[in-house]
């Protein structure tokens, strides 16, 4: 069917359908655009989602348990999914909404166009018209006219009282008439003529090819809004695979959790190396009490001299230092002075030897160095270079983590260093390459940089033996010091030593140690820190009282200045002295409570 054939006289309906169509298109494209900024939105949203759950710590301080790291994972395949929905608005305003805009444009500038050409041949048709109406009624006229005249004739003709010249005149007006009737006529002819081939033409050759472009286009807009339709699946479609392949990165996430890999994982970041309290000894109190003939079958031994037992007299006063959180005892001199003199004919608990009790407090005194570290830690004390401040086990994997990374450094600089040198040999054998001299600056800083990475791996190298060394030692101690509580009764000697050879039993008793009480009666404690400071200049310290510190260098202040311009510090080591109050950067505590004590 043909709109030129079928609808020829339907222009104005034809006229308003191209516009219903134009505006639908558009409509439609409306709606794209509408779809792909909920798109937008959603994808921003979506981002910003993730982007607030997202870990704001470096890696280091991240945690490393599984059921994190799953959701990190999820996290990164949300950000993908949103970067497909992003991609879905992005194929939508370009494929389906600004290509729909384009057409539509296209289209009403086409509609335009064949809607002019239809009314200039509408106002031709009209104006044909137009002419053969005045042709017609002005030959309508001058027949009229004519006809007057010829009645006029008539009557003078007939009159027997007109005149020659009257009769004359009006013969002369009448052919006048006549004559300009006739020219009327053949302009009438002539103007019907042209109006009925214009009106052939118009109905039958202009308004059908105006009114088939016309169908041409709209059939056009027809096809592409399918076309656009099916894009608009199309983009859809095109993100599914990737948007299953985020999914199924969700659920193996979700499998990676492993409840016994993070239990793992807190046993590893918390694990202090520290061991377990041991048994506190029993403290006979009522040893001193006389005892009636009829309780010497209970028998506890007197001394001689009725005096109680001094080691037992120390061992009740340094029982509150035996808890885990006590204070620490102090470093033991390179040469310790000869054991104390006990007074002669003491006794001892049947059940408790002294030199039970001397290993039990060697026991519990060892894992109380570190400790006091945490308290420290919380007050705000200045981290330590060695990492004394942590506990063992955290200490060694921090400074073997410290070692791995100065080792990937050094061999940087190791290479850089290769790769210098084998410039500068390539430079030496062509000269017009390059100046050997220029490389050798860069090498010696190389260089330079390797010696320091050497000695900040040796130094680390060095603590982390201390640590492992201790570690092993207070393993060894712990495991003997076992073996001796849970001896059988039948092996085990009066001294409290065991042996697997009943016929070798050690019987010499184990040497007590000399500082085990030095707590108790040594008050000669270090002074209690009241803040911290940092070098900010080296000072040879040359004279008498003062310290040498070197740039950078992390101090406890225990004495301020009093005006003199000299503060006295404490370094790590326990060294203590006196420093130009201009050479450091003092951070006091608040108050004397706060205030951080050396451990």
């Amino acid at each position: 069917m043909s709109w030129g054939t079928d609808l020829w006289d339907q222009f104005e309906n034809l006229d308003k359908h191209t516009q219903w169509g134009i505006d639908f298109l558009e409509r439609y494209a409306k709606f794209v655009k509408e779809r792909l900024e909920i798109e937008q939105a959603y994808a921003k949203q979506l981002r910003s989602l993730v982007k607030k759950h997202c870990p704001k710590r470096s890696k280091d301080d991240e945690p490393r348990f599984t059921s994190c790291l799953s959701f990190y994972s999820i996290l990164n395949e949300l950000n993908d999914y949103a970067g497909q929905r992003e991609v879905v608005a992005e194929e939508m305003g370009h494929k389906v909404y600004g290509e729909l805009m384009r057409y539509s444009q296209d289209l009403k500038a086409e509609r335009k166009h064949h809607l002019q050409e239809g009314r200039k041949a509408q106002q031709f048709l009209d104006q044909c018209w137009k002419h053969m109406d005045n042709s017609k009624k002005k030959f309508e006229r001058e027949c009229r006219e004519a006809e007057k005249s010829q009645m006029m004739y008539e009557r003078l003709d007939s009159d027997i009282n007109a005149t020659k010249s009257e009769v004359e005149k009006a013969k002369s007006q009448l052919y006048l008439r006549q004559h300009m009737a006739e020219e009327s006529k053949n302009e009438y002819a002539a103007q019907l003529q042209n109006f009925n081939s214009e009106q052939w033409k118009h109905f039958n050759v202009s308004i059908p090819q105006i009114f088939k472009n016309l169908q041409d286009m709209d059939e056009r807009r027809t096809v592409k809004l399918g076309e656009t339709y099916r894009s608009f699946a199309e983009v859809e479609r095109r993100v599914i695979p990737i948007i299953s392949k985020c999914l199924e990165g969700m659920v193996t996430a979700a499998k990676n959790v492993d409840e016994r890999k993070d239990s793992a994982i807190v046993v590893e970041s918390f694990k202090s190396g520290f061991e377990p309290p041991g048994e506190f000894p029993f403290e006979d109190f009522s040893q001193n009490i006389q005892r009636t003939g009829s309780d010497s079958t209970i028998g506890t031994p007197k001394n001689d001299g009725g005096k109680p037992d001094p080691k037992q007299h120390a061992i009740g006063r340094t029982k509150n230092k035996l808890w885990l959180f006590g204070k620490k005892p102090k470093i033991p001199p390179t040469n310790p002075p000869p054991p104390r003199p006990s007074p002669s004919g003491n006794f001892q608990s049947p059940k408790f030897p002294t030199e039970r009790i001397t290993n039990r407090l060697s026991e519990m005194r060892i894992p109380k160095s570190k400790i006091p570290s945490f308290r420290t830690v919380r007050r705000g004390a200045p981290t330590l270079e060695d990492l004394s401040h942590l506990p063992p086990e955290q200490r060694r994997k921090k400074l073997q983590q410290r070692i791995d990374e100065l080792n990937k450094e050094l061999q940087k600089e190791m290479d850089q260093r290769d790769a210098l040198n084998k410039m500068k040999d390539v430079y030496e054998k062509n000269p017009q390459m390059g100046d050997p001299g220029s490389l050798q600056p860069k090498i010696s800083e190389t260089i330079c940089n390797m010696e320091k990475l050497r000695s900040e791996i040796h130094k680390n190298e060095t603590w982390l033996a201390e640590v492992e060394g201790k570690h092993g030692s207070r393993g060894e101690r712990r495991s003997s010091a076992d073996v001796n509580h849970h001896a059988p009764h039948g092996r085990e000697s009066p001294e409290g030593s065991y042996t697997d050879d009943q016929n070798q039993e050690h019987r010499s008793p184990p040497q007590p140690d000399p500082h085990e009480f030095d707590d108790e009666f040594d008050d000669d404690d270090p002074l209690p820190a009241v803040g911290h400071c940092k070098a900010l200049y080296s000072f040879d310290g040359s004279n008498e009282g003062t310290l040498v510190i070197k740039e950078n260098e992390v101090m406890y202040v225990i004495e301020e200045d009093k005006g003199d311009g000299w503060t006295r510090v404490r370094k790590q080591g326990g060294e203590e002295g006196y420093v130009p109050t201009s050479y450091v950067e003092i951070t006091l505590e608040k108050n004397s409570k706060g205030a951080v004590t050396y451990i």
